[in-house]
């Protein structure tokens, strides 16, 4: 039996229309992740990729199509409750960190988790074991503009892993890290994918990087080959 699908789109369309000419930027896209599952989509600049991210992760609306999050319709739900299921289910790492540099690594990382109303206590103690995972036990008090850009990437991945959450979605995460710390970065997200088994969707230009995860889709103009 095939385990169940923890986020799914069914012929999602994205048209943009700025007054004067529509633009369409994604056409019918269909597909699934099943729990554990890891998905590179490529494609070349423009062919729609961050946008199909921005439409899974509830970020932006499609102009057809709908995605659902374990069996829950995105198109279905209030602001209140998609916010809920985003800050529950899902988790975000983008090619810039997005890291609040007022912050200190530890106070980045226990955010989610305090939006989420959790008490401090055990807040710290949750993004102290996620730190731990992703090599930063003794970055936790630096100021973000005291570490690395591997160490800030490294952050936002234990940022985003913090929650637990059901699948993680990624645009180009180590598009800014140069190649060795890139391997590093997408060693650590495929290892924490296997010991949490949270599904992966990951956006990347990285060819080699992608044939490492367990499908590759591309979009060619919008439209998924």
């Amino acid at each position: 039996m095939n385990p169940p699908s923890v986020l799914c789109c069914e012929r999602l369309g994205k048209t943009f229309d700025d007054g004067a000419s529509k633009v369409t930027v994604l056409k019918e896209v269909s597909f699934s992740v099943a729990q554990g599952e890891s998905i590179a989509i490529v494609g070349t600049s423009g062919s729609g990729k961050s946008t199909l991210l921005h439409l899974l992760g509830g970020l932006d609306t499609p102009t057809h199509g709908h995605v659902t999050l374990l069996g829950q319709k995105f198109s279905h739900q209030s602001d209140k409750i998609l916010s809920r299921l985003r800050n529950e289910h899902l988790g975000f790492v983008y090619q810039f960190h997005h890291l609040l540099p007022e912050f200190t690594v530890l106070e980045n990382v226990c955010l989610p988790l305090l939006i989420r109303g959790n008490d401090i206590a055990s807040t710290k103690e949750q993004a102290m074991a996620i730190l731990q995972q992703v090599g930063l036990a003794q970055r936790v008090h630096h100021k973000i503009g005291e570490i690395s850009g591997g160490e800030r990437q490294r952050a936002a991945i234990a940022r985003a892993l913090v929650t637990k959450p059901r699948c993680l979605l990624a645009d180009e995460p180590t598009g800014n890290l140069d190649q060795k710390t890139a391997h590093q970065v997408f060693d650590l997200i495929l290892a924490l994918n296997q010991e949490l088994k949270t599904s992966l969707i990951i956006v990347t230009h990285d060819i080699p990087l992608a044939k490492r995860l367990n499908r590759i889709l591309e979009l060619v103009s919008g439209v998924l080959q």
